[in-house]
């Protein structure tokens, strides 16, 4: 029989083996990039750029609003693709995820100035297989296209009328919509993925109109611009995304409520977002309060290999844009998470916690640290002030498994599964990427608007 000491050793070997090929993985980035360009070159092919759309994903109506002004601005030749999402361990919470998209699509709408569920509540799900089988009897034309912008728009606008006269006369039953979403899901899943409302371009993705902005900076600088200067609705579209902050704490944000949290030491978007989301309670004069949950894996949640493997590249570009430093990356998942939850509630005490978030963070995701060792932990709790034998202590105590409990029940039951999320008052938003729409809501909420913004 196995001892316990030997199956430590093969976890911790197969941690050290996973976490040198995600670092291996993420430095090669830039090579893969151009070895992909060359292999476009020699073959002569086009630049070609494949989009999966999903009728039932409101984040495939906002990508579609800008379609055409990337397919008019840029030497590209698109292939539009109608998919669904891959569902299973991909989807852990698929009712949850139906209902966020569609609160979190209502606000990036009316930020974009996108018109969204303005004609009625809900999109017109009556006609829905009748919509597929539409859209399935032209997917081969050249107008399909346009066809499949016309039904996302008039599905996610509620716009009944519209849509009972693109269905008239069509049987919702036929088969043929369920294959061809059937081979396109293959497709999406061939290339690397999993989502719809995603790019697929030169071995790599691009989700949403949240990063539609590095597609269209990597196609800029292959000199694929038909005229000169950016698009103005592309452009535009960067501009709103972009967190304003007071320079002067506004005298009405100290009648908001709590700012929450919730994140998780393993996540490389937690730690993306950090010391953005202490920077926006600092400007508002927000008491920030961090919930810290156990890692999806640890929480019975799956995580296929194949989102990993997104998840972490996306983070690394997204690292690069932001200045956050990512370097060397070494999994805390398993007892490396637990020993920082445990320590985070001791640094708490201490009023050392945003020192050791962000400390932890750097350790786990720049520097290599094996935060589950004595030797790493030490490292970074001696960094922030802590007294190591209380730290000990504190790994020691397991009082922090109940909290922690209790802050994945709570993230639930605001309406979110994922980190990092956030919550203030009624308002839940999740994702590091949402830090400037929260900035908005957090805006609207002093409503005397005192304090400049820039």
């Amino acid at each position: 029989m196995e001892t316990q000491r030997g199956v430590g050793r093969r976890l911790n070997l197969r941690k050290n083996i996973r976490s040198r090929a995600v670092n291996l993985m993420l430095r090669s980035g830039n090579v893969q990039r151009q070895l992909n360009e060359l292999k476009r070159k020699v073959g002569g092919r086009a630049h070609e750029v494949t989009v999966f759309l999903e009728l039932d994903d409101p984040y495939s109506y906002l990508l579609s609003c800008y379609l055409p002004a990337l397919m008019q601005h840029y030497d590209i030749e698109p292939s539009i693709r109608l998919t669904r999402a891959v569902g299973g361990e991909y989807r852990p919470m698929p009712e949850l995820l139906a209902e966020y998209a569609q609160h979190d699509c209502r606000l990036l709408a009316a930020e974009l100035g996108v018109q969204f569920l303005d004609l009625s509540d809900a999109p017109v799900v009556e006609h829905r297989r009748a919509l597929l089988a539409v859209l399935a009897a032209e997917s081969e034309s050249d107008d399909f296209t346009a066809l499949l912008l016309r039904v996302l728009r008039a599905y996610w606008r509620g716009d009944s009328e519209s849509v009972s006269r693109l269905v008239a006369g069509v049987s919702p039953d036929s088969g043929v919509a369920d294959a061809l979403l059937e081979t396109n899901q293959k497709q999406l899943l061939k290339l690397g993925h999993y989502n719809a409302a995603t790019i697929f371009y030169g071995g790599e993705w691009y989700w949403g109109v949240d990063r539609l902005h590095y597609l269209v900076d990597r196609l800029a600088a292959l000199g694929l611009r038909r005229v000169d200067g950016e698009h103005r609705e592309l452009a535009s579209l960067r501009r709103a995304m972009q967190p304003n902050l007071p320079m002067t704490v506004p005298a009405s944000a100290k009648t908001l409520p709590q700012l929450h949290m919730y994140f998780s030491f393993r996540s490389p978007y937690s730690y993306l977002a950090l010391s953005r989301i202490y920077r926006l309670a600092d400007a508002f004069g927000l008491d920030l309060r961090l919930h810290p949950v156990l890692p999806m894996v640890q929480r019975g949640l799956a995580v296929p290999r194949t989102k990993i493997l997104y998840i972490l590249k996306d983070a690394k570009r997204e690292a690069d844009r932001l200045g956050v430093p990512v370097g060397k990356f070494c999994d805390p998942v398993g007892e490396g998470a637990e020993r920082c939850i445990a320590v985070y509630y001791y640094a708490l005490a201490q009023r050392r916690e945003r020192d050791f978030c962000i400390a932890a963070g750097e350790a786990i995701f720049n520097l290599g640290i094996d935060v589950a060792t004595d030797d790493g932990m030490r490292s970074v709790t001696e960094k922030v002030g802590l007294f190591w034998p209380e730290v000990i202590e504190a790994m020691a105590d397991d009082e922090w498994r109940e909290t922690a409990q209790r802050n994945r029940v709570e993230m639930t039951e605001a309406g979110v599964w994922g980190v990092p999320s956030f919550r203030i008052g009624a308002a839940v938003l999740w994702g590091q990427d949402r830090d400037w729409l929260l900035a908005r809501q957090i805006e609207d909420m002093c409503a005397d608007g005192d304090g400049i913004l820039v």
